[in-house]
């Protein structure tokens, strides 16, 4: 439980930016205790990326990178982790299997190759690498190959070397414990932006729903459209997030578990609608790996568990059909996928 004040405070409104997950954060609430709930959200915040982020040395996630590049042996030892730390793996092994390997948070060793790590963030040391320095981490790339010990909260790889990233889930866990946060201290009507990704409890307290803007890949200060939306969340994934150029391309830091290179199939960019801050974190990004006509089928079989956005690379949006009603064009008619 929450441990906010019981007592009346007129704080109608709160608002709390901060600096975290490599990105900056905005966190508002609404109604009374919501200054004590923002503080106690920011905190939440700050302990989680102390355990998940692959770049802070005192991290879980980058104490059992390094213990993995120690192991000399396969699926014989173990890493204990915390209850956080081993719900996200959970999570993220069911997500690799829903959507066959298109989310992998054993992708770690070739974005570290690619400069695109936590690690390189300082530096920004990007590098194409050679199609044979790739296929030699390949193998590396494989969520089957995690081992979860359930009783013991222990985690182990089945291939010495392996390393993890939960670049592509925490932030939408952690915009799911803001709002729980925010609700064991009475809030009832807040926002949480983390970097892009949003999420919202209830409605505004006129009684209206939260509007949010999707943006145009090539110009983040036009949007796509606006989405009205309570007790959801939208999170966008694109290439034009983080990338480098070399030769006159670009090479983008959503890279294909299958290829080990940046993912080009036809999609600028894919935005997720639904109650699960992690599920939607970590589809954006798959179906931006799988592509315009596997993320349309994806879409379509999951129709009442998630909407989504997806914006192709020939300027064709498509939404689900339970976002019809809820988005309002700016720059992009959509045409609806059934």
């Amino acid at each position: 439980m929450c441990a906010c004040s019981n007592k009346k405070e007129k704080d109608e409104y709160s608002e709390r930016t901060l600096f975290a997950m490599d990105t900056i954060m905005t966190l508002k609430a609404y109604g009374e205790n919501s200054e004590n709930a923002v503080e106690k959200a920011a905190e939440e915040i700050e302990r989680l990326d102390s355990l998940l982020s692959a770049g802070r040395a005192e991290s879980e996630i980058y104490q059992l990178n390094k213990w993995s590049l120690t192991q000399d042996k396969e699926g014989k030892a173990r890493f204990l982790v915390s209850e956080d730390t081993f719900y996200l793996f959970k999570r993220a092994l069911e997500i690799n299997k829903m959507t066959e390997g298109a989310f992998d948070i054993s992708i770690y060793p070739l974005m570290k190759l690619w400069g695109f790590a936590a690690e390189n963030n300082e530096e920004r040391s990007f590098y194409k690498p050679d199609e044979a320095e790739i296929e030699a981490l390949l193998p590396l790339v494989s969520s089957s190959e995690i081992i979860l010990d359930e009783e013991n909260k222990e985690v182990g790889f089945g291939k010495p070397g392996m390393e993890v990233d939960f670049g592509g889930i925490a932030k939408g866990y952690a915009s799911e414990r803001v709002l729980e946060i925010f609700e064991e201290c009475g809030v009832t009507s807040g926002i949480v932006n983390l970097g892009g990704n949003v999420q919202v409890l209830g409605e505004k307290p006129d009684g209206s729903a939260f509007r949010v803007a999707v943006e145009v890949p090539e110009d983040t200060s036009k949007n796509i459209g606006i989405l009205s939306i309570r007790n959801k969340t939208v999170i966008t994934s694109g290439g034009y997030e983080r990338y480098f150029e070399e030769a006159g391309v670009k090479y983008h830091h959503i890279l294909d578990p299958a290829t080990g290179a940046p993912a080009e199939n036809g999609l600028k960019s894919v935005t997720v609608v639904c109650e699960d801050g992690a599920l939607a974190d970590a589809l954006s990004t798959a179906l931006y790996v799988m592509g315009e006509e596997k993320a349309v089928e994806f879409s379509r079989e999951h129709q009442g568990e998630i909407d989504v956005m997806l914006l192709t690379c020939e300027d064709e949006l498509y939404i689900t059909k339970g976002l019809e009603a809820s988005y309002e064009a700016d720059r992009y008619q959509a045409s609806i996928i059934e």
